[in-house]
């Protein structure tokens, strides 16, 4: 039972009550016309346990105004939310800055560790009136640096070899009334946490897979509800996770150089109603033993055997003294730092769509969809009975479970541990429930098959739908079923391979592959906000880094892909990542970051190509048919990075930095062209697909051929019947390349063509997730769930909705609209929550009229270029404008006659 002193819960009323009043009216007592909303500190809301120093704080502005915009802001900064109501004793007061800005770093005094920080924010719009103060926000900091861990990292003393899961507990008596308490755990593995017999939390698969013996993460939890005066006990189960991969595969994790047996570190800190604090924290008192938990692997699936389930474990007044003692360990590494990022949970619920008896102890249920998760059942059977539960993507023509497309790296050195199949052994004491906890699986299917006869219903198995949960940031429609399902399918395919990383699969390898990464980067920012995951991602690639500069095209890896593919067509992601996080948040951290990681891998290429052309790449992965040279579409990538680069010198003010690398883009150009354009015929190498779009869409073709090279690329499409001939390289840029050159109607066609090879020939054939091969039946390269083929997801909002951020004023501050009008597609809309808020693209054909809707949302600004056809004009509120008009914050129909 938690208990507070009276003082303590008057404070709390009067701080809601001037909080709410705050909120309403300002300090003369009218309504605002303007609100301040939507804070974040390192774009989350009310983080707990950051070890950052100098956080960035983030608002909105809100307002109905047209033109509206910040012309000044005041952030304040208290460690008492009823001082920073009175703006009393304030910890920093940044006082009036005449700024538009809305994302801001801290820069007051230094930050101590565990301790909870309020903050508000005032505005003055553009004709200088303040709003009211925001609402209160926090943040609080956790150990802001390795030394104020108390615990030590403990294990069971098992081997890495040892199958059954550790648990592990500890019990212990609080004699005074608690005000708060925090844990801090950390763990080489995977970690569910207890208290009191509840599971801590809802997050799955903590912490985040990382490079272990470099940087290990914490999770900070308030558990203050959870504790009480009195007995308490806690308790921990640790899983294998990517640290010690038991399973044999072609990536070789089970050769990692940290792999060990999991361990953990726990810290929980308490503070008292009279100031006191109290650390409980792991060390040799614990206790620990194997519990029903007999064998589990992130990559292949967990073992259950309830019959050996030990009730109340995690409870006060358990007696453990037949668990033994537990093993001190060395931390895996010396930089150990918080988790901020959104975390993986079971987000969404599935039913089974149907249930197939094949006899009295085969069923198979069909989950409607393609996903990454896990599956819940409730089984009965007699004791003893084995189960298993075999998840997959496709069925044989017999109607059982087919795992042939995406077992093909799995190694197994026996038939003990199937692949993507979880194995339940039932107690014959009643209904057995049971989830798993360190693994997910790609799948749309399960097979639930025994080894005696037992009895399912289509309600005893439901799915859970599980990744990185990200807050959704794009919406669409149209009146084009197929866009709709492709963007749908997109999505689903982006989730599926979100787990605090970017993946290719969620089923076979769950590999970082860099490529895949950057080649979905825009998708993923203009539907979804994961500017927190790909930051931690970005860490991982510094961590894996060597010091010469090159980097694995699989990140984490535990050694494999340092080999001679791993080039700029995929490794590319530790410049073009920043760099689109810049554009889509406005936020320079990202590049400052990993700005000197940039320069060692450009650097890098340039020892290996000092002649501007490169072969250091796996080229354009999975085509049709055509293939393209290996040097040119490396040399392409060499020439993104090198002029990105210099771009960032500039944003950074690295002048010697910017003119070495503005030259170097320059020669690399130079060498692309100079080999591979045909300036009469105006086409790139042998002049397919690929090679005319990418020349198109990252800026190689010398500007005074851009139209009639666009006009080539169009005329290669119907050469090619209006369908794709590209792999991933082509795939990332043909649609751009023809919409944002003139040949929007080609792309249009392209983007909804339903016949092979096409991305909707996936959905005609009913994909509910993008594919990993053009084929649906090819002989190798057949995930049913991959992003790699994932700009169309992106492409939707640029050549249909026409938004996009201004490198010159980015986070969407100046917004580019570049609608397409295409033929055959009466309506298009499309919105986008940017970091100044809501941004809406929306255009309907009536007859031979288009009426286009656009919302710029406050503080923010567009530069609007209408397409135009001859004799076509574009009207305004009835008056008549240019097709070309720059509009401030508010929301515009336009009229194309």
């Amino acid at each position: 039972m938690i208990t507070y002193s009276a003082s303590h819960t008057i404070r709390i009323y009067l701080a809601m009550g001037l909080l709410l009043l705050g909120s309403t009216f300002n300090l003369y007592g009218r309504a605002d016309h303007h609100r301040v909303i939507d804070l974040q500190c390192e774009h989350l809301i009310n983080p707990l346990g950051l070890d950052e120093h100098h956080p960035r704080l983030s608002w909105r502005m809100e307002s109905d105004a047209k033109g509206a915009a910040q012309s000044a802001y005041k952030l304040m900064v208290a460690t008492d939310s009823l001082k920073l109501v009175s703006n009393d004793e304030l910890l920093w007061d940044s006082g009036k800055r005449q700024s538009p800005q809305q994302l801001v770093v801290y820069d007051g005094p230094e930050l101590q560790p565990f301790t909870k920080y309020y903050w508000k924010v005032i505005v003055w719009d553009e004709g200088g009136e303040p709003s009211s103060p925001s609402g209160v926000s926090h943040f609080e900091t956790g150990m802001m640096g390795i030394a104020n861990w108390q615990g030590t990292w403990i294990s069971d003393g098992a081997t890495m070899h040892e199958l059954p899961a550790g648990y592990f507990r500890k019990s212990f008596d609080l004699g005074k009334q608690i005000a708060s308490a925090r844990v801090y755990i950390a763990a080489a593995g995977l970690y569910e946490l207890h208290l009191n017999g509840r599971r801590v939390g809802d997050h799955r698969l903590d912490p985040m897979y990382t490079r272990f013996d470099r940087r290990n993460l914490y999770v900070t939890y308030d558990v203050t509800a959870l504790l009480q005066q009195g007995d308490n006990a806690l308790g921990v189960i640790l899983g294998n996770g990517w640290y010690n991969h038991q399973p044999l595969a072609v990536w070789n994790f089970d050769r990692a150089p940290w792999r060990a047996r999991p361990s953990f570190c726990l810290d929980l800190r308490i503070t008292y109603s009279d100031g006191s604090t109290e650390t409980i924290r792991s060390d040799g008192s614990w206790r620990t033993n194997t519990g029903p938990v007999i064998r589990n692997n992130i990559y292949t699936a967990e073992h259950y055997d309830s019959r050996i389930t030990i009730g109340d474990w995690d409870m006060p007044g358990f007696i453990d003294t037949t668990w033994k003692g537990v093993a001190l360990r060395a931390a895996p590494s010396n930089h150990i730092v918080s988790q901020q990022l959104h975390p993986i949970r079971n987000v969404r619920e599935i039913v089974a769509q149907s249930i197939r008896k094949v006899n009295d102890s085969v069923y198979v249920f069909d989950m409607g969809q393609n996903m990454a998760g896990v599956t819940k059942v409730t089984l009965n059977g007699e004791s003893g009975t084995i189960v298993r539960l075999k998840h997959g993507e496709r069925l044989y023509p017999n109607g059982r479970v087919d795992l042939s497309n995406i077992d093909v790296y799995y190694r197994p050195k026996d038939d003990s541990e199937p692949f993507q199949t979880d194995i339940v052994i039932l107690n014959g004491e009643g209904p057995v429930e049971f989830m798993p906890r360190f693994n997910y699986k790609g799948f749309r299917y399960v097979e639930v098959s025994s080894d005696k006869a037992i009895q399912l219903k289509q309600e005893d198995l439901v799915a859970y739908f599980m990744h990185s949960d990200v807050p959704a940031k794009g919406s669409l429609n149209s009146s084009n079923t197929m866009i709709n399902k492709l963007w749908e399918a997109t999505n689903n395919a982006y989730l599926s391979n979100l787990f605090g990383y970017p993946t290719d699969c969620p089923q076979r390898e769950k590999n970082g592959w860099t490529g895949d990464g950057h080649f979905a980067i825009e998708t993923a920012l203009y539907n979804f906000d994961g500017i927190t995951v790909y930051e931690k991602w970005l860490a991982d690639h510094r961590d894996e880094q060597q010091p010469n500069g090159v980097l694995p095209d699989i990140i984490p890896t535990g050694g494999w892909g340092y080999g001679t593919a791993n080039g700029t067509d995929w490794t590319s992601t530790i410049v073009i990542i920043p760099w689109n996080l810049y554009l889509f948040y406005g936020d320079l951290k990202p590049l400052q970051d990993n700005y000197d990681n940039m320069k060692r891998y450009v650097n890098y290429v340039e020892r290996l190509s000092p002649q501007g052309l490169t072969t250091f790449g796996r080229g354009d992965w999975v085509p049709v048919k055509s293939r393209s040279s290996l040097e040119y579409t490396s040399s392409v990538y060499y020439f993104v990075d090198a002029t990105i680069l210099a771009k960032v010198a500039k944003l950074l003010n690295r002048e010697e930095d910017r003119l070495y690398y503005q030259a170097l883009a320059a020669k690399i150009r130079q060498a692309i062209n100079d080999k591979y354009l045909d300036s009469t015929s105006v086409s790139y190498g042998s002049g397919v697909q690929t090679e005319l779009s990418m020349a198109l869409y990252w800026h190689v073709v010398p500007d005074e051929l851009r139209t009639k090279l666009a006009e080539n690329l169009a005329r290669r499409v119907q050469q090619d019947g209006m369908h794709l001939d590209v792999g991933v390289l082509g795939a990332k840029a043909i649609l751009n390349a023809l919409s944002e050159n003139g040949q929007a109607e080609t792309a249009y066609k392209l983007a909804v063509q339903d016949t092979y090879p096409s991305w909707g020939w996936w959905i005609a054939n009913g994909a509910t997730t993008l594919q990993e091969n053009w084929d649906m039946e090819a002989e190798r390269d057949i995930s049913d769930n991959h992003m790699m083929f994932g700009e169309i997801g992106g492409w939707f909002f640029k050549g249909l909705g026409g938004i996009y951020p201004d490198e010159s004023a980015p986070g969407f501050k100046n917004i580019i609209l570049k609608p397409n009008f295409v033929s055959g597609l009466n309506d298009f809309s499309c919105s986008l929550n940017s970091p100044y808020g809501k941004i809406i693209s929306s255009w309907q054909r009536k007859g031979k009229k288009i009426y286009y809707s656009v919302t710029i949302p406050p503080n923010a600004s567009a530069s609007l270029s209408i397409p135009m056809q001859r004799h076509k004009r574009v009207y305004l509120d009835g008056d008549l404008v240019q097709p070309a008009i720059q509009l401030s914050a508010g929301s515009y129909e336009f009229r194309v006659e």
